[in-house]
Formats: C-alpha cells, sequence, structure tokens
C-alpha cells in the first residue's frame, strides 16, 4: 500500500503520536474505496427504487435506512470489530484468511484454497472496476458546473488514469505523506456538507429506525432487492479495511472507523436524502447538488484528488495481493520492483500495472458513465465479503477453539446478510455484473491451470530423479575431478538431486570442493524471523543442505538471508560462488492429465514467469543456468 509499517509497529502498545500517525495514514489509505461511495451510492441506490417514477418520501427513507444499517453490520459489525481480531502474525487480508484457515485444519484444504482463490480474484477484479467509476464519477461533476463539457468526461478520464498508473513506478512514497490530509480535508467536507442539508428536512433522521428499511424490503418485491444491490455500493472496500490491517495495525483502523469516517460518511447520505426530500429533482445529481455553483468546481478537483487516493489504495493493494499469491505458489513469478528502502511493502510490479491500465481503460470506454460502471461494482466487492465471512467461520471455529454452534451464531448472520447483496447484485448479470465474474473465472483458471500443471511437472520429474544420499554414496565410492568454490543448487526437494547438479557431473565432469543445495520455502505466515531464516545442515564433507523461509509477503532475497548463514559457521563469499539454475523447456504431451488447452496454457503462463535469477535477487555474473527439455 502507499503507507507501510511493519506488523510490529502496528500492534498495540505504539506510542500516541504513532499512534494518531498511523490513524492519520489510515485516513488516507483505507478509507479511500469506501469513503469516495457518496459520489455515487445514494444517487443508484434511489434512482433503482424509483424504477423512472417519481421519488417519495418511503423510498428516500427505506434507501438511507437500508444504508446506514448496512454500513453498521457489514463493515462496523463484520469487518471493524470482528475480522480485525483474526490477523496472521499482524497481516489481514483475503489470502491471510485464507493461510490462517489451513494452518487451524492442519493440512491442506482444497474448499478453503478455492474460497481464497475466488476472493483474491474478485478483489483483483475489484482494482480495475474501482479507479474506472470513483474518477468518471468526480469527473462527471463538470456537467453540472458546465454542461458543454460533457464530452469531454470520458477523455479527461482516460488520461488523469494514464497518468495515475503512469506514476505506479516511481513509488507512492512522496506523495503518501499527502494522502491522509487531503481525506481529512475530503471526510470533513462530506459531514459540512451533510450536516447543512440535514436542515432542509430533519425528518430524514427517522431513516435510523430499521423498520424503513424492513418497510422497503418487503413492500417493494423485485424493485427492493435491484436497490439493495444499489446500497451495496455504500459498503464496497469495507473489505480494504482488513486487508490493510497489517499496515496500519487494529486500533488506529478502528479509531479512524468509529470516530471519523463512519460519522462522516453517514452525516453526508443523511443530508442527501434531506435534499431530494425537500428537492426530488436533484436525485439527479444529488452529491454535487448540495453546494452553489461557485463551489462545484473545488469541490470536482477535490473528489478528483479523493478518487485518485482511493484509486492509488485499491491499484497497490492489487500488487501486495499478486505478491502473496506468487509467494503460496498460486501464480507464477512476476517481476517485483521495490520503491522504497525503507518501507518493505512498497512494491511496483510491471506486468500487473500494465493488465490493470489496460483493464481500467476498457471499462471506461465500454461503459462511459459511472451509473453503467454501478451494475458491474458491487457483484465483485460482495462475492469476496462472502468468502471472507465462511472463512471466518473456520478460523473462529478451528483457530480460536470456539464450540461450532456459538461460531455459526456469531457469523452465520453476517453471510446470511453478505449472500442477500452478492443475490441482489447478482440480478444486474447482464447488466454489467457478468465483467467480474468474467474476470474472477479467467483468475481462477489461471491458479487452477498453474497449480495443476505444477504438480504434473514435479511428479514426472520426480520418476527421474535420483536420491541425494544415494549419488553422495556414488560420488564417494568414484570422485571425480575437484574444483575449487562453492556452487549452490536450486531446487524444490533438498532429499533430491538437483537437475543442474546432475547435468553439471554428466557435461562437466567436475564437482566443486562446496557444494550447497539451497531449497527456498515460503512460511504460512507474512513474515519469518531472522532466526529462523536460515536452516543448515551437514550432509557430508563436500555437500551443506541449506534451507531459506521467507514469509509470503517477504521479498525472497537470497544473498541476503546467505548472510545470515555465517553466524551459522557457513564462510559464504557471494564472489567465489557459482549459482546454479535449471531452465526448463516445456512441451505439451497428449497424456499430460490436463486438456491441452490447458497444457498450452500453463506453458505460456511458464514462460511468462519472471527469471528465477532476478525474483530471488541472485547477482547475475555468478548465475549458470543448465537447459533441460521436460514433456508436460
Amino acid at each position: 500500500m502507499a503507507v507501510s509499517v511493519s506488523s510490529t509497529e502496528a500492534q498495540e502498545g505504539q506510542p500516541t503520536s504513532s499512534f494518531w500517525a498511523l490513524t492519520l495514514g489510515s485516513i488516507g489509505v483505507v478509507f479511500g474505496d469506501i469513503g469516495t461511495s457518496p459520489l455515487y451510492a445514494f444517487r443508484e441506490a434511489v434512482g433503482g427504487a424509483a424504477h423512472g417514477q417519481p421519488v417519495t418520501r418511503i423510498m428516500v427513507l427505506g434507501v438511507l435506512s437500508l444504508i446506514l444499517w448496512a454500513l453498521f453490520t457489514v463493515v462496523t459489525a463484520k469487518y471493524v470489530l470482528l475480522l480485525l481480531r483474526a490477523d496472521n502474525n499482524g497481516e489481514g487480508g483475503t489470502l491471510s484468511l485464507m493461510a490462517l484457515g489451513q494452518r487451524a485444519i492442519g493440512r491442506r484444504n482444497w474448499p478453503l484454497l478455492a474460497l481464497g482463490v475466488v476472493g483474491a480474484s474478485m478483489f483483483i477484479g475489484d482494482s480495475m472496476i474501482t479507479p474506472a467509476i470513483s474518477v468518471l464519477s468526480a469527473v462527471e461533476g463538470l456537467k453540472l458546473a458546465t454542461p458543454h463539457l460533457e464530452h469531454y468526461v470520458v477523455p479527461l478520464t482516460i488520461l488523469i488514469l494514464v497518468v495515475l498508473f503512469s506514476v505506479q513506478s516511481s513509488g507512492t512514497a512522496r506523495v503518501a505523506s499527502a494522502f491522509g490530509p487531503v481525506m481529512v480535508v475530503w471526510f470533513a467536507s462530506l459531514a459540512v456538507m451533510g450536516l447543512v442539508h440535514i436542515m432542509d428536512d430533519p425528518s430524514v433522521l427517522a431513516a435510523i429506525n430499521p423498520y424503513y428499511a424492513l418497510q422497503f424490503m418487503l413492500t417493494h418485491g423485485t424493485i427492493g432487492l435491484v436497490t439493495l444491490g444499489a446500497v451495496f455500493l455504500a459498503v464496497t472496500g469495507g473489505e480494504a479495511l482488513y486487508a490493510d490491517l497489517g499496515h496500519f495495525g487494529r486500533k488506529p483502523i478502528q479509531s479512524g472507523w468509529l470516530f471519523f469516517v463512519l460519522p462522516s460518511l453517514l452525516l453526508n447520505y443523511f443530508g442527501q436524502g434531506a435534499l431530494v426530500l425537500s428537492d426530488p429533482g436533484a436525485i439527479e445529481n444529488s452529491f454535487y447538488r448540495m453546494v452553489p455553483d461557485v463551489l462545484l468546481l473545488p469541490l470536482v478537483g477535490l473528489a478528483t484528488a479523493a478518487t485518485v487516493i482511493a484509486s492509488q489504495a485499491v491499484i497497490t493493494g492489487a500488487y501486495s495481493l499478486i505478491s502473496q499469491a506468487v509467494q503460496l505458489g498460486l501464480l507464477p513469478r512476476f517481476e517485483v520492483r521495490y520503491t522504497s528502502e525503507t518501507h518493505a511493502g512498497q512494491i511496483y510490479l510491471p506486468r500487473v500495472n500494465r493488465l490493470l491500465l489496460i483493464g481500467v481503460l476498457l471499462l471506461v470506454l465500454l461503459f462511459r458513465t459511472s451509473s453503467g460502471l454501478a451494475s458491474a461494482y458491487g457483484i465483485a466487492v460482495s462475492t469476496t465479503m462472502v468468502a471472507d465471512g465462511i472463512m471466518g467461520f473456520i478460523v473462529i471455529w478451528k483457530l480460536w477453539n470456539w464450540r461450532v454452534a456459538s461460531a455459526a451464531a456469531l457469523i452465520l448472520p453476517f453471510v446470511i446478510v453478505d449472500m442477500t447483496f452478492f443475490s441482489a447484485n447478482l440480478l444486474k448479470l447482464f447488466e454489467g455484473a457478468w465483467v467480474p465474474l468474467l474476470f474472477g473465472v479467467v483468475m481462477a483458471t489461471m491458479i487452477w491451470t498453474w497449480r495443476r500443471g505444477a504438480a504434473i511437472l514435479v511428479a514426472k520429474t520426480r520418476r527421474i530423479e535420483v536420491p541425494l544420499r544415494d549419488l553422495i554414496h556414488s560420488l564417494e565410492k568414484r570422485p571425480p575431478h575437484i574444483v575449487k568454490g562453492t556452487a549452490v543448487f536450486l531446487t524444490s526437494d533438498p532429499s533430491f538431486v538437483p537437475t543442474a547438479l546432475l547435468h553439471n557431473l554428466k557435461h562437466n565432469k567436475v564437482l566443486h570442493e562446496h557444494n550447497v543445495i539451497l531449497t527456498i520455502e515460503t512460511a504460512p505466515t507474512p513474515r519469518v524471523d531472522l532466526s529462523e531464516r536460515v536452516n543448515m545442515e551437514k550432509v557430508s564433507d563436500k555437500f551443506t543442505a541449506v534451507r531459506l523461509r521467507f514469509g509470503y509477503m517477504e521479498s525472497p532475497n537470497v544473498p541476503k538471508a546467505l548472510a545470515v548463514a555465517r553466524k551459522l559457521g557457513w564462510q559464504f563469499d557471494i564472489m567465489s560462488t557459482s549459482f546454479f539454475v535449471s531452465r526448463r523447456s516445456l512441451k505439451p504431451s497428449a497424456q499430460s492429465g490436463m486438456p491441452q488447452w490447458q497444457d498450452h496454457l500453463f506453458i505460456a503462463m511458464s514462460r511468462s514467469a519472471n527469471d528465477a535469477t532476478d525474483y530471488f535477487q541472485i547477482p547475475t555474473g555468478r548465475v549458470v543456468e543448465v537447459g533441460t527439455q521436460v514433456t508436460i
């Protein structure tokens, strides 16, 4: 994300100054998505309720009551008060919740993995939709200020988005410090605008009573369910509260939400409601109608800044999630660039950035208005929330050691609410909801193909591999020519001889005086303590097995990790060490175990993977690549 601290810094017990700094940072990053929802959520919900008919008091109060209780139930109760406590060594998010569930069960669980994959895929879909709908809705304010600028809304939106994605490579550290103050001004403006207009019709406060929400849903049938799908736009971004847990900590996020962000949002929604009650025609764009014409352009500028910040948070969130997925073995390696010397969480993935930009621009050109995109928006977030709820049940039951009935009683109401919102958004399938669903299917297919292909590849290579101890025994009987220096052979299974070692012996007929069989593991935790980073085992006089462990949110820097091994007695000198890496050339096979299209997809994904040398940050001048051909 744009601002990052270590998980230890983000826990309870930090100094007061640090706490307020983290709270300000959370306001700038965590709440950007949900904080820009007033631009379109109330307008779309009331528009859905009216369904082309005149706006009535029952509609306004019903929608406001639904928004209020959705914010209380889905965001406040489920995420802020409950799931923020389900941290994985200080980290949150869908994949962290999946890792917690796997740890609680004690074995790899495919249904749980599927939930994590679905939730993560939909979050990536959200990462494309959020920038498109947020910036579009902000720029659309120009139509009210100067109607003849309407034709420039889409081109200006595209320009802003292209600039936003273009600056990602330089990192967000320079502008991160401004995020908090800008969003504080934004939320304060929301609150003031709401307070001013509540006076237009103070009876709007009656919507606090949940009776109006229930009455509206019970008396409006299908229209009520369609409206509920639009109401869900008010809580999109709620899942980001949990995803950013590791960056800011539980208490700063809770404090920022409960004492500043939530009151500001509610005041603005109720202000829009009072405005529409006094002037039903204002529903055309109830947010921008809240200010006089002289303040319209400054508000458009502030809204655009807020939506860019919201987009920035979601984009960098996508980088973090993809990086976690790679570490967990769900996707091939992507190039990762670190944009800050002090915050490891600030990363940039060039290929992911390009794909996100292409997806965002296609969405803008396809839907062209924020109202059109609203139909596609809710389904992605509601799917992620359903997955989070079910995985949360497993964590509460298995990891927190609750009785199954108690865990179900706690989490089931939230899952029912999430499923209701999911069903409501599913009604918009042909209006745009198919977009994130299609993207989710594509992402899930890629993850499934990668895991399945990798498993088949491992099984095939196992058939021709030689146990390491058998080779050592054979070399002791008939030693080859010994050369000076250290050779490091990367492998996924230290009990078998790495392919690069076999080829080195076969073709070069030499063995180094020191040989390291290096295995790199990803722990089910975000980070690994330095004391647990390196494990060394002397296999023979010339062979040592070294295992490096990294958390799934850490950068696997091999030279830096091997430097830790010096404290364990290994005299490691990078300039006298050669790293041997196997490079496989894959060919499809008729008996691979996968359909032919999946063979070709897996091979394409393998070819697109970032080079292991770059991924593990090994100096290229010390690397020897050995090529092999494998059919799958």
